[in-house]
């Protein structure tokens, strides 16, 4: 069976992706790494812990990761509106009742050690999804990047090719949260599959299924649907065009575990680190002519097939 980890900066579409992975059989989730985005790093490992309990898997580790950005100089601080107060639609779930390996700091905490050591061990079947900055990853690489280019595969979610940002015309979230750390694994050779808005919009969880986890009566089942529901909230009134919640993070998951779910364009990458257009996720013209392409970008994605899946594997995580 192939090994899991998971890099999260705990949010809503974080919380969905943890619940998709615990249900899907393809796969053993050894681990979860933590890094700054929709939280602080901090909010971050509370959050993935109490998650765990909430979702009955308390032995699975919480290893604490970067704090802040590769160029910044102290710990990223921000909450982002869209997941709430805490991360988690401002549902306070109980305390969790352990604490997570290491502490957050700059250099990637005990993160980078923790993936690197998988890395080593389970070489090809490994399989890693930062769905946050890829702070942690662009840390791993720059100390063993011959370990990474071994793993059975790295998506991440993160990243816009052919439609707008969703944070400025050209950067999506997780890519301007650290658009440095982003160009660094980009160029580094490493082999990535990028999963961002170009298919994430397109995956939209329907408003009916909060009635279904509720109706599962549970306590995960009515945290998650009032977690969920915030989220819903934010996109009806920012997004409404959408016609519901984009499944970001999930989507990272199921495409890590069954790529039949995405058409890709293989493609050398970079990431803009200047000017009005910093963040954005674009082919690099250095590199256009090299026969060896680092990246792949899911550009189509078997919405129907996918939403499906999620909605019978989060239901059964939740029950």
């Amino acid at each position: 069976m192939k090994k899991l980890i998971l890099d999260l900066d705990m949010g809503v579409d974080d919380a969905m992706a943890l619940a998709y992975a615990l249900a899907s059989p393809e796969v053993e989730l050894i681990g979860i790494t933590t890094v700054f985005g929709n939280v602080p790093c901090a909010q971050s490992v509370e959050n993935c812990l109490a998650m765990l309990e909430l979702l009955g898997h308390p032995e699975v580790p919480v290893v604490a990761g970067a704090d802040r950005a590769l160029a910044a100089t102290a710990p990223y601080t921000t909450m982002v509106d869209v997941h709430g107060t805490n991360g988690l639609g401002g549902v306070a779930l109980p305390e969790p009742t352990r604490e997570a390996v290491g502490k957050s700091d700059a250099e990637g905490g005990a993160a980078v050690d923790f993936l690197l050591d998988a890395a080593r061990t389970w070489g090809s079947d490994l399989i890693y999804v930062p769905t946050g900055p890829l702070t942690n990853l662009a840390l791993a690489a720059r100390r063993d990047a011959e370990a990474l280019r071994a793993i059975g595969g790295i998506v991440f979610m993160g990243g816009a090719l052919t439609i707008p940002g969703n944070v400025t015309p050209g950067a999506e979230a997780n890519i301007a949260n650290d658009p440095e750390a982003a160009d660094a694994v980009l160029r580094s050779g490493v082999p990535v599959t990028m999963v961002g808005l170009d298919v994430t919009h397109q995956t939209i969880l329907p408003f009916d299924e909060l009635d279904c986890w509720r109706a599962l009566g549970t306590p995960a089942g009515a945290a998650f649907a009032d977690i969920v529901g915030y989220y819903f909230n934010f996109y009806l009134e920012h997004q409404g065009y959408l016609g519901g919640c984009a499944l970001h993070d999930p989507l990272a998951v199921a495409i890590a575990l069954d790529p039949t779910l995405a058409g890709t364009l293989d493609i050398n990458l970079k990431v803009d680190l200047d000017g009005p257009f910093r963040g954005r996720t674009i082919g690099d013209p250095l590199r256009l002519h090299d026969p060896q392409k680092s990246a792949k970008v899911a550009v189509t994605v078997d919405a129907p097939r996918f939403v499906e899946r999620f909605c019978e594997r989060v239901r059964q995580a939740l029950g």
